[in-house]
């Protein structure tokens, strides 16, 4: 299950398991004071929380980052179910158009089958390789008529 949540202890503990701790992210990067500002995905199974996102509005953007899944929930397909359920809810924000992100560079792959694409040059986060990545917003369903 996929909720926007405001449990930051949650988001931050698995944000601090993998980047801090298996990434080796200082941790002065990870915490850059735009979390209160954000809004945060938090995915859970059997109740344990596994993976979150955060979303920060620029303009007509929803920049997605900070994505992180525990090794126990990898190659599930979680990663992509909190991709998708981050692109729905930047949908549901008027006037939002687009999606970036800064994908790590091995996991380009990933988010261009989520229909990103690449742009720019490569570049030095954290220590680790990035490439930026955008893609149109899908359109947001209508809600039923009560």
């Amino acid at each position: 299950m996929i909720e926007i949540t405001r449990d930051l202890n949650a988001c931050r503990a698995i944000r601090h398991q993998v980047f801090v701790i298996e990434q080796n992210v200082p941790e002065a990067l990870e915490w850059d004071g735009l979390d209160d500002g954000a809004i945060h995905l938090l995915a859970r199974q059997g109740g344990e929380a596994v993976a979150t996102a955060r979303i920060l509005i620029d303009g007509d953007t929803a920049k997605i980052g900070r994505v992180a899944v525990l090794q126990s929930a990898r190659r599930t397909g979680l990663g992509a179910a909190l991709i998708r359920a981050a692109l729905d809810e930047a949908a549901r924000h008027p006037g939002l158009t687009r999606a970036k992100l800064g994908a790590q560079t091995h996991a380009i792959g990933f988010y261009e089958k989520l229909g990103f694409a690449a742009f720019g040059p490569v570049y030095d986060d954290a220590g680790i390789p990035h490439r930026d990545m955008a893609r149109a917003l899908p359109r947001p369903l209508p809600r039923a008529l009560p």
